[in-house]
């Protein structure tokens, strides 16, 4: 499950158990698929694929495929640069 997040998991990605990108973890606000970007596809409230989306399949907190969910079986995994998880 998908609870803390350390300095080691800057630069790497997340996907949804159905194998959808959910952009990067860490860095800038203004990296294009930075989590941490408000107006990116992957950062914003908006974005479709975004953890960040309150009403999304990945951000919703009823989503089970959704990090905010805390009773999901099924999270996000996040991967580091040799894609493993």
């Amino acid at each position: 499950m998908l609870l803390l997040l350390s300095t080691s998991a800057t630069g790497a990605e997340i996907y949804a158990q159905d194998g959808t990108y959910l952009g990067k973890l860490g860095g800038s606000p203004y990296q294009y698929d930075s989590t941490a970007n408000p107006s990116g596809p992957y950062g914003s409230t908006w974005g479709v694929n975004s953890i960040n989306n309150p009403n999304g399949r990945y951000g919703a907190e009823w989503s089970t495929q959704s990090p905010n969910n805390p009773y999901t079986l099924t999270p996000p995994v996040i991967r580091n640069e040799e894609g493993l998880e």
